[in-house]
């Protein structure tokens, strides 16, 4: 052990137990929904904004399209993952 890890109080690593599974949980996928959601929302209300005065719209419809498909995936992917159990701590 040098110097530097002794005064700094290093642990040294641990390998993982090979008998517990990590269960991947959708937490991540689930905030990544939410701000898809979001965007689709705003972009719906910017279309239609867009073509109730008359502008072209046809951009922000296909941003809309985009986010909408990405979070069809993403929705078609979260069903896959188990349920949440418990909260992730750290």
């Amino acid at each position: 052990m040098s110097s530097a890890s002794r005064r700094h109080g290093a642990a040294p690593a641990r390998k993982p137990d090979p008998d517990t599974k990590r269960v991947r949980s959708g937490e991540d996928f689930d905030i990544i929904i939410g701000l898809l959601g979001f965007w689709a929302l705003v972009l719906l209300v910017v279309t239609i904004v867009m073509e109730l005065t008359g502008q072209p719209a046809l951009g922000w419809a296909m941003g809309l399209l985009a986010v909408v498909l990405a979070l069809w995936g993403m929705l078609r992917l979260r069903k896959k993952l188990p349920k949440r159990t418990s909260r992730r701590l750290g």
